[in-house]
């Protein structure tokens, strides 16, 4: 007998792979870890720059930092490029692309990495404090350079405890918080565990639990900088009590 089965179109599933933002397939489908629901990951990033509040049900995700309850969902990643053809080879293409055009304005390629002490590949703390020891954790995650300086002129009288590092440029995974910053710095310069830094953007002292990513977004970007790579400064703690 001749199968009768109903023959499935990709419309009769796009309710569950386009994005509620943009309205075209989802990219790099991201989930909201409180409410469940899927994004573009550009698109539910650059809604985070304006709003804690989830588009689609309007639940609060997190009081100040809602980057972090975004998670990337693999799967339904590879289910959308198998149901839509031709979506991943022409998603690769404009991330080439735009890699390519990131490196040619925001660099000098080798010569400008090799001047500076800027690694390759991975990063200074990629290789010992990435939120992890191994070399290849985060790998695959998007990569930020970060140049790492030292405010001496307000450290406290007669504490030069901080100094400059070897190596003020760094390139590691976007999701790396400024507590695993912290804890580079403190390795590097050699800092007892009780010792407190203050990591500042733009003169503002930044939390703990914020990324690398975060802080980008909405301290770097918008305040107007398009240099690169992203300035950090640190400096001892000040106690104001």
């Amino acid at each position: 007998m001749a199968a009768t089965g109903r023959k499935h179109f990709v419309r009769d599933f796009n309710h569950f792979i386009t994005c509620y933002l943009c309205r075209g397939y989802l990219i790099k489908p991201t989930t909201v870890t409180e409410c469940l629901h899927t994004f573009c990951k550009s698109c539910i990033v650059q809604h985070f720059e304006d709003s804690n509040d989830c588009p689609r049900c309007g639940i609060q995700v997190h009081e100040t930092n809602p980057l972090e309850m975004l998670r990337l969902d693999n799967t339904l990643e590879e289910i959308i490029f198998k149901l839509v053809p031709g979506l991943r080879e022409e998603e690769e293409q404009r991330e080439l692309e735009f890699w390519r055009r990131n490196q040619k304005e925001n660099g000098q390629g080798a010569l400008r990495r090799q001047r500076f002490g800027l690694p390759d590949v991975g990063g200074e703390a990629g290789g010992e404090d990435d939120d992890g020891g191994d070399e290849d954790f985060h790998r695959s995650d998007p990569q930020i350079a970060i140049c790492l300086d030292c405010l001496r002129n307000t450290a406290p009288s007669g504490d030069s405890s901080v100094s400059d590092l070897m190596k003020r440029f760094i390139r590691c995974s976007s999701r790396v918080t400024v507590g695993t910053i912290k804890k580079f710095l403190s390795l590097k310069l050699k800092l007892p565990s009780s010792y407190e830094l203050d990591v500042l953007c733009n003169g503002e002292i930044m939390g703990r639990d914020h990324t690398l990513e975060f802080i980008y977004m909405t301290r770097w970007r918008l305040h107007g900088e398009n240099t690169y790579p992203m300035v950090l400064e640190y400096r001892p703690r000040i106690d104001f009590g």
